[in-house]
């Protein structure tokens, strides 16, 4: 093995380019008498499909783009191993996502700060969404940001079968929302998403490649990073990588700071010798630092998809082939409109499926689109459309842990998906108030026959046998390093890992429970709210 080679000192060490990180290098290299380093594994973004929206079709299974993780094998769905996809370079899954945004409920964040994790509620963390974002939609209740860094549309193509469907949730009782993210996010609409000009929109574009120009910031891609380096006196004091064959240890003066995501942060913790002793010690790594809340309270949005055979040629499954397709590439290469220009939401829904809550606890995502393999979004050839069904708030908690002290090994990924009687509740009445929506008359001249599960599924065993046989993860893995004021929690609310100077995690792994929609907006604002933190401390 060769010698470790001096990578040299820095201020600020970042570890993980995704969203957090990329949003973290801007504002901490704002200051000129600073310098960071920012360590990503994946290689640079080069992939023409990365600013065409519907490049995620061909990018969500590629490996250079996608970590490629999957669960464990799990009694509550089969046994099956579901995919759960990691964005992999700048921008992390910005790079390979829906660019579905939603803040979340204001309760999720209030609910946060009632846990003990002051300064988080909604009050307090609404300026900072103001911050991030360039909105140019409708903004009846004047909550919006409008010259932010993160520009956020509502999908600009408006086909027929999507206004159709809008009209038959109003047949079923649902309102119209003109904007999820203001006042209320209850109703049906059109998505909002990060893209300009029919570009997506990553957090590397909007945050980092702004900045790459400073000189105090070095950034550093293809380099994995294989350990946190400690003192005997438990601080944080530097980084240890690989890169190609080649080993490196770079030193931080002030802090280490940890964005590489709910899967990867815990893992490279348990590596570094943090997290629970025992389970260290069997993994023949020698404890640091006893933390047995690393990895646990992982959680993510479960989904079912409903699946329409289409009577009529006008969905993505034929506009996506031969001769449709070249002159959908001719119309974006020309205005950048089209169907290169969607994502995975066309039209939204969020909806209460019982009295007595305080807020919608089920999400629709409508696409005029079916997929014969959901997971790795492969269209069918016959016309269809899709409606995806995610508990919003799941109450099931799963784990992410080490299997080896090696870090190019996949940590194991227990997800425990709908091991609670509320969350089976959920999922089975949105699903048949899904039916309930599509059977619409609105939707008359497009439905022609429900393909999955089929009109043979009418019972909650029936329903539930359903979601555990195809359900499957929308992406938004979070939780895994718990923040609290508690003892047990991983890091306090200033997002310092407990018992350890000098190192931070500032990624989607510090929820203490699930926001209710997509999550990347969430990110965005930790990671906003992180920076603002470690700058304020620096005195």
């Amino acid at each position: 093995m060769p010698d470790t080679r001096d990578g040299g000192s820095f201020d600020y060490i970042i570890v993980g380019g995704g969203t957090a990180g990329c949003v973290l290098a801007n504002r901490l290299s704002a200051d000129p008498g600073v310098t960071v380093l920012l360590v990503e594994a994946g290689a640079k973004e080069r992939s023409p499909w990365i600013e065409i929206p519907a490049g995620f079709y061909k990018l969500l299974t590629n490996s250079d783009f996608n970590w490629r993780f999957t669960s464990e094998p799990e009694p509550n769905t089969l046994h099956r191993r579901i995919a759960i996809p990691r964005g992999k370079g700048l921008g992390g899954s910005t790079l390979i996502n829906g660019m579905i945004y939603v803040r979340g409920q204001a309760q999720d964040y209030d609910g946060w700060a009632q846990r003990g994790c002051t300064g988080w509620s909604f009050a307090e963390v609404a300026p900072i969404f103001r911050r991030i974002e360039s909105y140019d939609g409708p903004d009846p209740s004047g909550t919006r940001g409008h010259d932010g860094p993160l520009p956020i549309c509502e999908v600009s193509e408006r086909p027929e079968i999507g206004r159709a469907f809008l009209a038959a949730a109003e047949q079923a009782g649902f309102r119209r929302n003109p904007d999820y993210n203001g006042d209320r996010q209850e109703g049906f609409g059109y998505y909002q998403v990060n893209q300009r000009d029919g570009r997506r929109v990553s957090a590397a574009k909007a945050y980092l490649a702004p900045v790459r120009h400073r000189r105090n910031l070095v950034v550093q891609t293809g380099m994995r990073v294989t350990r946190i380096e400690l003192s005997a006196e438990g601080r944080a004091v530097g980084i240890s990588a690989r890169q190609g064959n080649d080993s490196v240890r770079f030193s931080a003066r002030r802090e280490v700071i940890l964005a590489a995501g709910a899967i990867q942060t815990p893992q490279l913790l348990e590596l570094s010798g943090i997290g629970d002793a025992g389970r260290l010690r069997s993994l023949g790594i020698a404890p640091v630092h006893d933390l047995p809340a690393v990895g646990e309270n992982y959680s993510d949005h479960f989904c079912t998809r409903m699946n329409w055979r289409v009577s009529r040629p006008e969905t993505l499954n034929g506009q996506s082939r031969g001769l449709s397709l070249f002159r959908e590439l001719l119309r974006y290469m020309r205005n950048r409109s089209g169907i290169l220009t969607f994502g995975t939401g066309l039209a939204h829904g969020f909806v209460r499926t019982r009295e007595g809550l305080e807020g919608p606890d089920v999400q629709y995502f409508f696409m005029h689109a079916s997929y014969g393999n959901a997971a790795e979004r492969k269209l069918e050839r016959e016309p269809g459309m899709t409606l995806g069904i995610a508990q919003l708030r799941p109450e099931s908690r799963g784990s992410v842990h080490a299997v080896t002290p090696h870090i190019g090994d996949q940590p194991a990924i227990r997800p425990n998906f709908l091991d609670t009687e509320e969350d089976r509740r959920a999922m089975i009445a949105g699903m048949r108030i899904g039916r309930k929506v599509i059977e619409q008359p609105a939707l008359d001249g497009w439905r022609d026959h429900e393909m999955s599960p089929g009109p043979g599924c009418t019972s909650d065993a029936d329903w539930l046998e359903f979601a555990r046989s195809n359900g499957q993860t929308i992406y938004h893995a979070a939780g895994t390093c718990r923040m609290g004021s508690d003892p047990s929690s991983v890091v306090d609310p200033e997002l310092r890992v407990r018992g350890i100077d000098n190192l931070r995690i500032v990624d989607a792994s510090i929820m203490p429970t699930q926001v209710s929609g997509n999550i990347q907006a969430a990110v965005f604002m930790i990671a906003e709210k992180g920076a603002d933190m470690i700058l304020s401390s620096r005195g």
